[in-house]
């Protein structure tokens, strides 16, 4: 679908540089991701060679359907792009899938193109805009990934040492290899969208700070409510997820998504976005979103209250876990920290485009339109998905509404 509307005059700005930083931050992103399958692996055969194939099998279900989501997005998105540079057959491609190496065969595109990119004293601006476009993509996948593999296995994890009272080397490792995991992709993914701003491309320190912190906080007291109802009624967990799951997922489509081009694959993604909601909020509509948020928010506070409080009344008084007695309320302080920190970027860090609206907005994660964001002269290419999710995150523009193919842009403003 390509846009058929006119800009409001004047040259866009050119597309986001390409810069050594953002090649040195694609690397390092595979290299974690590697480094993150290689402890899943370590820790599923640990808890296999210890007699616990409950646990390993967890372990594995978990990365394998992962990456399975992961390569449907990655393949999808290739049927769907309007972009073939570079690219094998499709025959190749879904082989490739096929065999779960489709991520990783995106990680090296965007090294390698971005490696030529940044040696090219003047690289043409398709070739940057490209480079822009892989890097978008992977930030999206990674944040898949993180909710739908290391967020849940940082959950089983702690379930696990709160069950057995004692912390292993590879459980150290997994747990902290998912922490880290979280943490990259929510700022890695926040970087990819602000990238589209014209006024303020990067994450200045304190605000990177700041929304790495709030989104943080408010995560780590939900996984260990979800852990502790775990370690109390394991057989009562996975229904607990399923109902959760179940209203978020009536919630994502009440607000009717749209950013699959598939109305099937659609599905796929609102699933994908529920199991986010599970544990952190994710706008997924444009508009002022204060009231669904503060909703939301109460729900989940009430929810973790009562899984934590279940766990509280079947084990109280604490005689073998006492240091239970700090880490509870130690939580409940991080969440109401996490709330003040989350009120403190939308009111002084949020960025702010000249063009907003004077309604207050939050950000939001998908939707349609064009609002005064960053976007090359044609032929640039500009990732739809991650544009939609970006203008709609800072929205603020009377042009809001418009909606672009993926790829090449033949109706930009020259």
């Amino acid at each position: 679908m390509a846009g058929s509307g006119h800009g409001s005059g004047g040259p866009p700005p050119p597309p986001p540089r390409y810069r050594y930083l953002d090649l040195l931050f694609a690397l390092l992103g595979a290299a974690a991701f590697l480094a993150d399958l290689v402890a899943d692996l370590w820790v599923a055969s640990s808890y296999m060679q210890a007699g616990h194939r409950l646990w390993g099998g967890l372990v594995l279900a978990l990365l394998g359907l992962s990456s399975l989501a992961m390569q449907f997005f990655s393949w999808a998105w290739y049927q769907t792009d309007g972009i073939k540079q570079d690219l094998p057959s499709g025959r190749c491609l879904a082989v490739l899938h096929l065999l779960q190496l489709g991520y990783l065969y995106r990680c090296l595109r965007v090294l390698r193109v971005g490696w030529r990119v940044c040696r090219a004293e003047t690289a043409a601006q398709q070739e940057r805009g490209y480079a822009v476009f892989l890097s978008h993509d992977i930030s999206m996948l990674r944040l898949f990934e993180t909710f739908l593999e290391s967020t849940p296995q940082l959950t089983l994890a702690v379930s696990i040492v709160l069950h057995t009272n004692k912390v292993e080397p590879f459980q150290g490792l997994g747990i902290c290899t998912a922490s880290l995991c979280v943490a990259w992709s929510l700022l890695d993914y926040h970087q990819s969208l602000r990238c589209f701003l014209m006024d303020k491309q990067e994450l200045g320190p304190l605000s990177s700070t700041i929304y790495f912190l709030w989104n943080f906080l408010l995560i780590c007291p939900r996984v260990l409510a979800v852990a502790l109802f775990a370690t109390l009624f394991p057989c009562y967990v996975g229904l607990h997820f399923l109902g959760i799951w179940a209203a978020m997922l009536l919630w994502v489509w009440l607000q009717d998504t749209a950013f699959m081009e598939c109305p099937r694959r659609e599905w796929l993604y609102r699933a994908t976005v529920a199991v986010i909601l599970y544990f952190c909020w994710f706008n997924v509509a444009q508009g002022q979103t204060r009231q669904r948020s503060a909703i939301y928010h109460g729900f989940i506070l009430v929810d973790s209250g009562l899984l934590a409080g279940s766990w509280l009344w079947y084990n109280a008084p604490l005689q073998e876990r006492s240091y239970l007695l700090l880490v509870l309320p130690a939580a409940l302080v991080c969440s109401v920290l996490g709330v003040l920190l989350r009120l403190t970027y939308y009111k002084w860090l949020h960025p702010t485009l000249q063009t907003r609206r004077q309604a207050s907005y939050d950000e939001v994660d998908t939707a349609e339109g064009l609002a005064g964001f960053r976007a090359g002269p044609a032929p640039a290419p500009v990732n739809r998905r991650m544009y939609q999710l970006s203008q709609n995150h800072f929205l603020g523009s009377p042009q809001a509404g418009r909606n672009w193919g993926n790829g090449i842009l033949d109706d930009m403003p020259l």
